[in-house]
């Protein structure tokens, strides 16, 4: 296959599934207001309206919450590009409006409400994929509602206009009427007369309430999230590293010896280099860092640690591991692991308590297996040790 088509093929299956999502979103968003577009550009050619209920009632009553809807699709298609949780909740509320909207609206389409209830199906269908919370689709989840809110409050006003005392009759009253409301701080130099005009302002205090307090909460839970996890993760769980054992290295060995410890009940906290594979559990408490950093290991708690082990699959970066360690912790118990057998002497220089060394440990207890030789205690300490059964090294 070519470099070409295996760059196109990687192409068409890169935005899959929140990609294609995200451009039919726009499409549903781009029809849903085309016939509120196309009465718009009739009424630009001739003359418009003297006064705003005429408008209004021209246009239809749910013209401006349809378009509106149309302009949440196509903001709500960025976060859904961006797989945010928030924005895949809030386009599902929209496209329900939307279907409602198509089917009982001032602009009926049957078939564009069939399309925005697939694409419904389509969101429910994959919602696994979009897990994660992004800053971004929370301040155009604030956007769309508050500026929404502003539109209901103030277009509202100008309908009910004849209902307030003094009356609003201009853009600028209406909204500022709105934002006074919204706001709850009422100055009462406009007041609502008719039953109608007081359900109407009262239903702005309870949105301007309920659409301040999630919209915050839509843009600043992400952020303070990610702090308190940082602090979890680095600041409060360090202070609570103690009588545990620490393992450095993401290879088989340190996964079996990390199982063990867990089955028998000790704590241990692990050290993986950045961008290394793992295998270990989410829950487990992993550092992300160079181990051969006394920051990292300051951070992983290595002077109270029972023991630290370095079982890296590299000899060479145990032996720095191993000379870290001792550096900031002399008192704590240290193991190397031997992945080369040839490294055995030099690592034994650094006077590590445990030199264990597969190879060696392997080799020797097969040879006796074999010749039907006794396996006792203290073969296998002396192999552990990084030494021969006749003391050799």
């Amino acid at each position: 296959m070519s470099a070409y088509a295996r760059r196109s093929r990687g192409y068409a299956r890169g935005p899959v599934p929140h990609g294609y999502l995200a451009v039919l979103l726009v499409i549903d968003g781009l029809l849903l207001v085309r016939p509120v577009a196309q009465k718009a550009l009739e009424h630009a050619r001739g003359n418009w309206f003297d006064d705003w209920i005429t408008l209004i009632n021209a246009f239809g009553v749910l013209a401006l919450p349809q378009a509106l809807v149309a302009t949440g699709l196509t903001m709500m298609s960025f976060g859904i590009a961006l797989r945010a949780r928030v924005a895949w909740v809030l386009s599902l509320v929209l496209l329900a409006g939307a279907a409602s909207i198509c089917l009982w609206g001032d602009y009926r389409s049957h078939a564009l409400a069939g399309f925005s209830l697939a694409l419904a199906c389509a969101l429910i269908y994959y919602w696994r994929h979009f897990d994660r919370a992004s800053v971004a689709a929370g301040s155009l989840f604030a956007f769309l509602s508050i500026g929404s809110l502003v539109v209901y409050a103030v277009f509202g006003s100008l309908y009910l206009g004849d209902d307030f005392d003094p009356p609003i009759r201009n853009l600028v009253t209406a909204f500022y009427f709105s934002i006074v409301s919204m706001s709850t701080v009422g100055y009462g130099d406009i007041v609502p007369r008719s039953d109608t005009a007081r359900l109407f302002t009262a239903s702005i205090i309870v949105l301007g309430i309920t659409v301040f307090a999630t919209s915050i909460s839509a843009v600043i839970g992400p952020v303070i999230g990610g702090h308190l996890k940082r602090i979890v993760k680095g600041g409060i769980s360090n202070v609570t590293r103690k009588n545990h054992y620490l393992i450095v290295g993401a290879s088989p060995l340190a996964h079996s010896v990390y199982a063990g410890l867990l089955k028998r009940g000790y704590a241990a906290t692990v050290i993986v280099a950045p961008n290394i594979p793992h295998n270990y559990p989410p829950e487990a408490d992993l550092i992300v860092g160079d181990a051969s950093d006394t920051a990292t290991l300051h951070n992983a708690g290595a002077e109270t640690a029972l023991a630290a082990l370095a079982l890296r699959s590299d000899d060479a970066e145990n032996a720095f591991v191993i000379l870290a360690i001792k550096e900031i912790a002399p008192k704590v118990r240290t193991v190397a692991l031997v992945n080369d057998s040839r490294n055995l002497q030099r690592l034994r220089l650094l006077q590590p308590d445990m030199v264990f060394s597969p190879q060696l440990l392997a080799g020797e207890l097969l040879a006796r297996t074999l010749n039907n030789e006794t396996i006792d205690n203290t073969l296998v300490e002396q192999l552990l040790f990084g030494k021969s059964p006749g003391g050799a090294v």
